[in-house]
C-alpha cells in the first residue's frame, strides 16, 4: 500500500471508530484492539494504528503500556475536576467572546444553535454524534471568539469528548430543550455584547452537564 491509499484508509479507520466512541459502542474501559478493529473494517493494522494515534491526539482513546488504545473512563473526582475548570475557563471566555466576537462568529454560533436542535429534535430520536459535533465546534468558537490565544490550549487540555457524549446520552428531553436552549441564549449574550449574561449562561449550562453526570450511574 503507498502513501496515499495508506492515509486514505487512515481516514476511513479514524471516521469509523470516532462515529463508535461518538455513538458511545464502546463502554468507558473498553480496550480497542487493532487486529480486531482491521478485521472489522477489512484494512491493514497500520491505518487503524494510524487512526488510534490521532485519536489518542484528540483524547478520544489513552495508550496504556502493553494494553494499547482503551476507551478512557472518569471517577467521580475526576468528573469534579474537569467540571469545574470548565465552570471557570469557559464562563471566562463566554465573557471575551460577548465582548470580542465578530459579526460573522455571531452569525456561524446562531447556525450552530440551529445545528444542535436539528440534530436533537429533527428525528424520533437524538443523533448524538451530530449534537456533539455541533456542540463542539460552538464550544470551540467561543473560545475562538474570546480572542485569547492561550485559554484554547487550556480548554482543549481538559474537556475529553467520551465525556461529552456520555453527557449528552444521559439527558432526557427536557434535558436536551434546556441544553439547546442555553446554546440559543448564549448566542444572544454574546451578540448583544453582554458578558455577565454570557458568564452566567455558560456557568449554568455546565452546571447542568455536571449534574447530569453525576446523578446518573454507569
Amino acid at each position: 500500500m503507498n502513501k496515499p491509499e495508506r492515509l486514505r484508509a487512515a481516514d476511513v479507520a479514524y471516521a469509523s471508530i470516532r462515529q463508535g466512541l461518538t455513538t458511545g459502542r464502546w463502554p468507558a474501559g473498553s480496550h480497542l484492539r487493532e487486529t480486531e478493529l482491521a478485521d472489522e473494517l477489512r484494512l491493514s493494522r497500520t491505518p487503524v494504528r494510524e487512526a488510534l494515534r490521532r485519536l489518542a491526539s484528540e483524547q478520544m482513546v489513552v495508550f496504556e503500556p502493553h494494553l494499547g488504545a482503551r476507551v478512557p473512563g472518569w471517577s467521580p473526582q475526576d468528573m469534579e475536576e474537569i467540571f469545574a475548570l470548565r465552570v471557570e475557563l469557559e464562563g471566562y471566555a463566554a465573557g471575551q467572546a460577548a465582548r470580542n466576537a465578530t459579526p460573522e462568529q455571531i452569525a456561524r454560533l446562531e447556525q450552530l444553535a440551529r445545528d444542535m436542535e436539528d440534530a436533537a429534535f429533527g428525528s424520533d430520536t437524538p443523533d448524538y454524534a451530530l449534537v456533539t459535533e455541533a456542540n463542539d465546534r460552538f464550544h470551540r468558537l467561543i473560545v475562538e471568539a474570546s480572542g485569547n490565544r492561550r485559554l484554547a490550549s487550556m480548554i482543549a487540555s481538559i474537556i475529553e469528548i467520551p465525556l461529552v457524549v456520555r453527557t449528552f446520552a444521559r439527558f432526557d428531553e427536557q434535558a436536551m430543550a434546556r441544553s439547546v436552549r442555553q446554546h440559543f441564549e448564549l448566542a444572544q449574550a454574546i451578540s448583544q455584547r453582554n458578558p455577565d449574561w454570557a458568564i452566567a449562561v455558560m456557568r449554568a449550562h455546565i452546571h447542568a452537564g455536571r449534574q447530569a453526570m453525576l446523578a446518573t450511574p454507569g
